[in-house]
């Protein structure tokens, strides 16, 4: 490999949760890392999941059972390593005598799950009679119905946080982090990697740093990378977009989460109590364009419908009420027969030894087993740096946001402006961590008053968002840090506070501020339905 005297062990290009888990792992150990992001953290597929933290029931159809085992593995740590932020969920698969998949199909697949959830966290499944399904979702279709299933995985609220804390504990550990920095060059010479370019995007600047490897993280964006290299590389990425709506909870909702078979298509789909909605998807469509311009089509918008109003069929849910919408692309491995649904989730580390060696590329990956693909990643860049000595801590060391928790309760029950919501809001976002907010709420009296009528959102959370978590923008702060741009209304009657408390932070000026609301604005249109084709 190349001189030690590199500015860099291991560039990351990638901000969203793989490329976060790998640059903490690889800070951990001690390697000098520089994490570049194109936009902001978690701002890509990682924000347009499903928001669970699941074993991939589906996956058994497959016979992916190696993927299946590690998922559970890793639902079960994470439950451990970041408790504020992964909670259980109970989940019930109503079952119809028309589906494609039998009451013993369905039956079989649980007691596989439970088999491969070895020292799992959460109860085994139950098989319901039709009668015990009916009582338990007395708004379901009782059509054909002959029964049902229930069983466990868990759930991610906020998927942004997960990688911010990732991000930010990779800071805490040493790593470089560069936000709103494109990469714009991988220069390999005698077909070894020598250095990475970027674009400072706020100063102008064209920046390049020598390293001794980089791992290309860049999710559906991969090929794109790679089209930076100064020689001709294979492309890789074949990945499938799937769109989700938000509603507000109907009548007849389910305080559980339902895992439901589309009647058109027989497609698994879920409905998921969500951030006090109800959150509908996936969709899997083969998507060739620019994975940021993705959206969810009408189309798409009428099938998420039309599909829950039959499995709930008082619902009678219309475009009208949905909320907003989103659409992200995963980042699968080219595959061009076949269905969507059949092409693996399992993660490719593709090393481009002959072509450009050193620079290593992450195909696939899920937002569930981001951890253990990184372990196997920084392994891999331990064994080729020589630096087999410091072994990976991120399966015993929990997350930031885990520690305290209790201590940062009690420091939010002393501002007064903070209703009983608001304090268990700011530990569901931000853990432990909320303790810093308390703190700077206690030190600046203008900063411990709610900005809102329901005293749920504190303004010291704005300069925290800043100054901690790698904020920039006000799409940045509302929808990546403090999580209420995912409200039903984006969190629009605090718009323009949050923005007047950021612009001292940013430099803001007057045009400035109104800039910022301009781009939130347009971001959140795109959210809404028939924003795209």
């Amino acid at each position: 490999m190349q001189d030690k005297a590199a500015d860099y062990d291991l560039v990351v290009i990638g901000a969203g949760i793989n490329g976060a888990g790998i640059a903490r792992d690889a800070a951990t150990r001690g390697m000098r890392t520089l994490l570049l992001e194109k936009a902001d953290i978690g701002g890509g597929t990682t924000s347009w999941s499903s928001r669970l933290i699941h074993g991939g029931l589906r996956y058994l159809e497959y016979a992916e059972i190696p993927l299946v085992f590690e998922s559970l593995r890793e639902r079960r740590l994470l439950q451990t390593l970041a408790p504020h932020l992964v909670k259980r969920l109970r989940l019930s698969i109503p079952i119809y005598s028309h589906g494609r998949r039998s009451r013993l199909i369905i039956r079989l697949g649980m007691i596989a799950y439970d088999l491969l959830s070895i020292g799992k966290s959460v109860p085994r499944h139950r098989m319901l009679s039709r009668d015990e399904m009916l009582a338990l979702l007395p708004g379901l279709n009782a059509d054909n119905l002959v029964g049902g299933a229930q069983y466990y995985d868990a759930q991610l609220r906020y998927a942004e946080r997960l990688v911010v804390e990732n991000v930010f504990a990779a800071h805490a550990a040493g790593a470089e982090v560069r936000t709103y920095s494109p990469v714009i060059g991988i220069n390999v010479a005698r077909g070894k990697l020598r250095s990475i370019e970027y674009a400072d995007e706020k100063t102008g600047e064209e920046i390049e740093v020598t390293t001794r490897m980089a791992v290309n993280a860049a999710g559906p964006w991969v090929d794109r990378v790679l089209a930076t290299v100064n020689r001709e590389m294979p492309q890789f990425m074949g990945g499938t977009k799937g769109s989700h709506i938000v509603v507000d909870e109907f009548d007849s909702a389910p305080q559980d989460a339902l895992y439901v078979e589309a009647r058109s298509d027989g497609r698994p789909f879920f409905i998921i109590p969500w951030n006090r909605q109800i959150l509908i998807g996936t969709t899997d469509i083969r998507y060739s364009g620019d994975p940021r311009d993705a959206v969810a089509t009408e189309e798409e918008v009428e099938y998420l419908l039309e599909e829950t109003n039959h499995v709930f069929p008082t619902a009678q849910l219309s475009k009208a009420d949905v909320n907003y919408a989103y659409a992200g692309v995963r980042p699968l491995p080219k595959q061009k027969k076949g269905p969507e649904s059949a092409i693996t989730r399992k993660h490719i580390i593709e090393k481009h030894r002959l072509r450009a060696n050193g620079l290593v590329s992450v195909i696939g990956g899920k937002l569930t087993t981001y951890r253990n693909l990184s372990e196997q990643v920084v392994d891999y860049a331990a064994r080729k740096l020589g630096m087999n000595d410091a072994r990976c801590l991120t399966d015993e060391v929990p997350l930031p946001g885990a520690n305290g928790i209790n201590t940062a309760r009690r420091m939010l029950e002393k501002i007064p402006a903070l209703s009983d919501d608001g304090r268990e809001r700011l530990v569901d976002v931000y853990g432990g961590r909320a303790a810093a907010i308390a703190d700077r709420a206690f030190a600046t009296p203008e900063l411990a008053e709610a900005l809102d009528d329901g005293g749920t959102i504190l303004a010291a959370e704005v300069g925290f968002a800043i100054e901690e978590e790698f904020a920039h923008t006000l799409v940045d702060i509302l929808h990546r840090r403090m999580m209420i741009g995912l409200d039903a209304g984006h969190g629009a009657e605090v718009h323009a506070e949050v923005a007047r408390l950021a612009a001292p932070y940013l430099d803001w000026s007057p045009q400035g501020i109104a800039e910022q609301i301009r781009q939130l604005e347009e971001y959140n249109r795109r959210l809404q339905v028939g924003s795209g084709p």
